[in-house]
C-alpha cells in the first residue's frame, strides 16, 4: 500500500477553527526548512491583532489599541530566533523556552516545555503548542500541552521529534482539534502532509485554505540548510 500524505489544503481547508498551527518541514529538493505559524480569532479581541517581524523574529501587536480588552493570551513573541535554531509556539513560552534553553541553564527543548501549562482560559484551556527547527543536522520537534480530556488538575505534554526529516514531507499541529463549539484540544500526532519549494506557493496555499471569516495572520520563513540564509513571508488580514 502507498501511502499519500495529505496537502495543505486538505488538511486546513476542512477546518474551520484550528486556531492557532504550526507547520514545519523540508522542501520537496531537500534544499530548505519550512516554516509557518498562523493565528486564527472569534472574538474582536482575538482579531484584533497582526504580526510585526523583530531583530530576533516575530511579534504580535494590536491592530487597534483603543479596542484591546485582555492583552494577555494575545500578545506575545511567536518566533525567537537563538544561533541556529528557530523557536514557535503560540505564546508567552517562547522567551520562556528561548532563555532556559541558553544562559546558565542549557535545558533541552523537552526540559523546557515542562515550565509551563496549557492557556488558563478556562473553561476552554486552549493548549500552548510550541516548536524547534535546527539547520545543523536538520532536525524540528513539535509539542502541545494540554489537559487530560478537559480536566484542568492535569496537564498532558507530548513531544514529536523528527531527525533527518523527509524531504517534501511537513507536519503540522494545531490548538483546537475540530469545529465543536466548545473547542476540544487538539488530539493524535501532527498531520502529516506536502511541503513545497517556493515560499511564495507555500504561503498562498496554507492563507487559502484557512477559514476565510476567522484567519488573522501568518508568517512563513524559508531557511536554506547549507548556509542558515532565510526567506520570510508575513499576511495580516486586517492591516
Amino acid at each position: 500500500m502507498v501511502y499519500r500524505m495529505k496537502t495543505i489544503s486538505e488538511v486546513l481547508g476542512s477546518r474551520k477553527y484550528p486556531g492557532r498551527g504550526i507547520i514545519m518541514g523540508v522542501s520537496p529538493d531537500g534544499t530548505k526548512m519550512t516554516v509557518a505559524y498562523f493565528i486564527m480569532g472569534r472574538s474582536e479581541n482575538s482579531r484584533n491583532r497582526v504580526f510585526e517581524e523583530t531583530p530576533t523574529g516575530l511579534r504580535t501587536r494590536a491592530f487597534d489599541e483603543s479596542k484591546v480588552t485582555d492583552p494577555g493570551l494575545i500578545i506575545y513573541n511567536p518566533v525567537v530566533v537563538i544561533g541556529d535554531r528557530l523557536i514557535v509556539t503560540n505564546g508567552e513560552q517562547t522567551d520562556q523556552i528561548a532563555a532556559l534553553m541558553t544562559g546558565r541553564h542549557q535545558l533541552t527543548f523537552a526540559q523546557a516545555l515542562h515550565f509551563n501549562k496549557f492557556e488558563p482560559d478556562a473553561p476552554i484551556y486552549t493548549p500552548r503548542i510550541s516548536a524547534i527547527m535546527g539547520c545543523d543536522n536538520p532536525h524540528y520537534s513539535l509539542s502541545i500541552s494540554k489537559t487530560a480530556d478537559g480536566n484542568p488538575d492535569s496537564c498532558q505534554r507530548f513531544v514529536y521529534s523528527y531527525d533527518e526529516p523527509v524531504a517534501g514531507q511537513g507536519h503540522c499541529i494545531h490548538t483546537y482539534g475540530d469545529d465543536d463549539v466548545n473547542l476540544p484540544s487538539f488530539c493524535g500526532e501532527p498531520h502529516t502532509l506536502t511541503t513545497q519549494d517556493n515560499i511564495d506557493t507555500f504561503t498562498d496555499e496554507i492563507w487559502s485554505a484557512l477559514n476565510a471569516d476567522n484567519k488573522v495572520s501568518l508568517y512563513t520563513r524559508f531557511v536554506t540548510i547549507e548556509t542558515n540564509e532565510y526567506e520570510t513571508r508575513l499576511i495580516n488580514k486586517y492591516e
